[in-house]
């Protein structure tokens, strides 16, 4: 139990990364991860479209003006995808699944971002949904939620300090007001 709560709290967003490769078994067992993660009514609506190829991740590091940019130099990205019509909880059901991918890339002690692709825009005309779409031949009724970015640790961040917790937002039994 200790172990899993001192890797949450060392598990911080990387955004700089080694040109050193994820080997293939440290990729199945991500994937392995993303393809457990529960879902509402174990509806599966999600889909993983894997990215190593540096030209693409560079295109793709461009699906937003800001907050993108650990794709261009990271190892692996990996797209989470949904069908939308395939469950009522699909933003949830592919957040768990992304969330999951980054547990296991911290448990191998790899470092990941996550990039928000649902409901952001490229530039004021194009959505970063139907870029990432169009980038990767993903189907016009799937949904983009977000495109983890992996990779081999080239910078090093403190753990979470626990002093900013912020306790205040518990409440025990019923809401509280705050005082």
């Amino acid at each position: 139990m200790e172990q899993f709560h001192e890797m949450i709290m060392r598990r911080r967003s990387i955004r700089k990364y080694t040109e050193e490769e994820i080997s293939a078994e440290d990729v199945k067992l991500i994937l392995e991860a993303a393809l457990i993660a529960p879902t509402s009514k174990n509806s599966r609506p999600w889909f993983f479209v894997t990215i190593e190829d540096k030209r693409m991740l560079e295109e793709l590091s461009k699906c937003k003006e800001f907050g993108a940019g650990s794709i261009a130099k990271c190892s692996l990205a990996i797209a989470v995808v949904v069908d939308p019509m395939m469950s009522e909880a699909w933003i949830e059901d592919a957040s768990v699944a992304a969330t999951f991918i980054q547990l296991q890339a911290e448990a191998l002690g790899l470092g990941s971002c996550w990039v928000q692709v649902r409901g952001r825009m490229r530039d004021e005309e194009e959505s970063a949904d139907d870029y990432v779409k169009a980038l990767l031949s993903i189907p016009p009724e799937m949904q983009v939620e977000c495109i983890i970015s992996l990779g081999q640790k080239g910078e090093e961040r403190k753990p979470f300090n626990p002093e900013k917790m912020l306790w205040e937002r518990v409440h025990i039994g019923e809401w509280r007001p705050q005082e």
